[in-house]
């Protein structure tokens, strides 16, 4: 399984009325952590795009598709140290851009990163309670306001600062349906992972240092946990070995489904096991809970004729008529 924040240290007492002159040590310090917020916003991009593609062009085939944006936000008093991190974005309030997918609705409407965030909806962010240093919980009830603005309105006004310039604008952005997924890039950690609602993916993962279509493998692997909610099956039957299993090679089945209707070649799936398994399996260490790297590779190659020829008829790869379910189905 597969929304990201960087491990802070203790950052220096820099802000002052006047800004930090050019050389000085605190100077040197905003410099340093707008560098790091810099590559943070960059590996929280790679997967919103992946993942933004392989539920958008998913979408036809999943039963709870809703609509989206393409925004991912982000919230000062995520981090360890606020003062600091506003100052590193350039901003005066909490709430700002984290990533926009090139391309999404969220993206035409020319919000940009660091853009800081001035209302959404009803809802001005000066009026959001306050929130303690190192909080999750106020980021998450922003982007679940974000989904039901969408889903009652089909649109979300979003008002906000542009980072550029300082100039205010605002629009009325409308969704376009996708798969029900989040996607979160983990500041600790080396794996992937899904919860039922979110592709968990820890910036130590292998993965993420792959190709964009091998990358695109994996998180489409958890996005099929997700959208097969496996969780949930677990949680009715029992996570014995053997259910565990069932569902590791449903998810492993479905991934080339996914990435070719997504645009990506699905023989990426394969080619995922093939340069992930033999470092990363555990050989007799490894967990019986899954198949062999090689294994899992002969399973995701088997849907590969089906998914070339239904690509070819009908310029779609219809998993929801066409998959052969591992997990019973009816019983979730």
């Amino acid at each position: 399984m597969i929304v990201s924040r960087i491990t802070q240290r203790a950052f220096a007492c820099f802000l002052a009325i006047a800004a930090p002159i050019a050389g000085s040590p605190a100077h040197a310090a905003i410099e340093e952590d707008r560098q790091a917020l810099s590559e943070l916003q960059a590996g929280d991009l790679r997967l919103q795009t992946v993942g933004w593609r392989l539920v958008q062009a998913n979408a036809l085939f999943c039963t709870h598709a809703h609509p989206a944006i393409g925004l991912l936000l982000q919230d000062m008093a995520n981090y360890g140290d606020p003062d600091a991190m506003r100052a590193a974005a350039g901003i005066a309030g909490d709430i700002a851009v984290e990533a926009v997918v090139p391309g999404s609705p969220a993206g035409e409407a020319g919000l940009a990163p660091n853009d800081e965030i001035l209302s959404i909806g009803t809802q001005r962010m000066a009026d959001l309670p306050a929130a303690p240093p190192g909080d999750w919980q106020r980021l998450t009830g922003l982007h679940d306001l974000v989904d039901q603005v969408l889903a009652q309105d089909g649109s979300v006004h979003i008002e906000w600062r542009r980072a550029s310039d300082g100039t205010v604008h605002s629009a009325l952005i409308a969704g376009i349906p996708v798969c029900p997924s989040r996607f979160e890039l983990l500041a600790k950690g080396g794996t992937a992972e899904a919860d039922g609602r979110r592709v968990l993916i820890g910036r130590k993962f292998s993965g993420v240092g792959y190709s964009e279509p091998l990358f695109a493998a994996a998180v489409a692997h958890e996005l099929a946990h997700n959208l097969f909610a496996h969780r949930a099956w677990l949680g009715h039957v029992g996570r014995k070995q053997k259910n565990i299993r069932l569902t590791e090679r449903e998810a492993d089945r479905l991934m080339p489904w996914l990435l070719a209707n997504a645009g990506y070649d699905p023989q990426s799936a394969v080619d995922f096991f093939k340069k992930w398994g033999p470092r990363n399996d555990g050989w007799i260490f490894r967990a019986r809970t899954h198949d062999g790297w090689d294994e899992r590779a002969e399973f995701v190659a088997a849907e590969l004729p089906e998914i070339e020829q239904l690509m070819a008829s009908e310029g779609k790869a219809d998993w929801q008529t066409h998959f052969k379910r591992s997990v019973p189905v009816g019983s979730q």
